[in-house]
């Protein structure tokens, strides 16, 4: 598998959040902790690289709900999604590469554009520990990454890259920060020696839940990848996330995870369906 950027996560949240006062009741989320179904298999590009992958969640059917029914991470900007924090960039040519599409953005395609030609400050900013992100900025009551557009905008609400994308014809994750386009599919990396001596690379595949998110994920309004609202798809996320899968993966790795997932659905145990979606 050719080198992809190791992601870290965009915003771990340290302290409590308010209570979700006002909001409608929802579907209640399912544990953290229910039992999975998971397959491992060596990557055909890559001997020195094991796939471990969960088959429960990749199977499910979890949709992002944005702009239809998804009430935001935070009960004060419920109509930003999931980019209240903006987005950790995973490294240098991450941020170079999200930096070409920023500047082909337009005043058409992104509500809070400067007006004037794009410059790195208008956009980035660093975090606490100096790490460099997309700005945070508060706009028409609510916080959210300033690339965000919000209901209304005539160009179109949401993210204005994943905008940009659908209007040049490119896969979003071509325009968008790394981690942006992964979530909610968490990809990590361990180094893993055996009793022999031997030696491979884990690479695992799994949900991105709220325990990505640092300590504070626990403290949410509201999220999605455990909550039955958003298990609304028609075909489970192994085909709907496909180019976001091969992306991390590899077409080979992955086309062996099409066949585990058909595998594990046909099997129809209790552990190929996720808790949340329908039964």
């Amino acid at each position: 598998m050719a080198e992809t950027n190791r992601v870290r996560s965009s915003g771990e949240l340290a302290r409590p959040l308010a209570p979700n006062e006002g909001v409608p009741a929802r579907s209640a989320e399912v544990s953290l902790d229910f039992p999975r179904a998971w397959v491992e298999f060596v990557n055909p590009d890559d001997p020195d690289e094991r796939m471990r992958c969960d088959l429960t969640w990749l199977t499910s059917a979890y949709t992002c709900i944005f702009g239809n029914g998804c009430p935001g991470m935070f009960a004060s900007s419920p109509d930003v999604g999931c980019c209240t924090l903006g987005a950790h960039f995973a490294d240098e040519d991450d941020e170079t590469r999200t930096a070409q599409f920023v500047e082909r953005l337009t005043p058409e395609l992104w509500q809070q554009h400067p007006g004037r030609t794009v410059q790195t400050d208008d956009w980035v900013e660093l975090d606490d520990d100096g790490e460099r992100k997309t700005r945070v900025s508060e706009f028409q009551g609510q916080e959210s990454c300033v690339l965000s557009n919000r209901p209304g905008f005539a160009g179109g609400s949401g993210c204005a890259l994943h905008i940009l994308a659908a209007a040049e014809g490119r896969d979003h994750f071509e325009t968008k920060p790394d981690v942006c386009w992964q979530l909610p599919i968490r990809r990590t990396f361990r180094d893993v020696e055996l009793t022999d001596g031997t030696t491979y690379t884990e690479v695992t595949i799994t949900e991105y839940d709220r325990r990505g998110w640092g300590p504070g994920g626990h403290d949410l309004d509201w999220y999605c990848s455990g909550n039955p609202d958003a298990h609304v798809a028609v075909e489970p996320v192994y085909l709907t996330n496909g180019p976001e899968l091969i992306e991390l993966m590899g077409e080979a790795a992955y086309a062996e995870l099409v066949r585990h997932c058909e595998s594990h659905v046909r099997s129809r145990s209790a552990l190929a369906l996720h808790p949340a979606s329908p039964r």
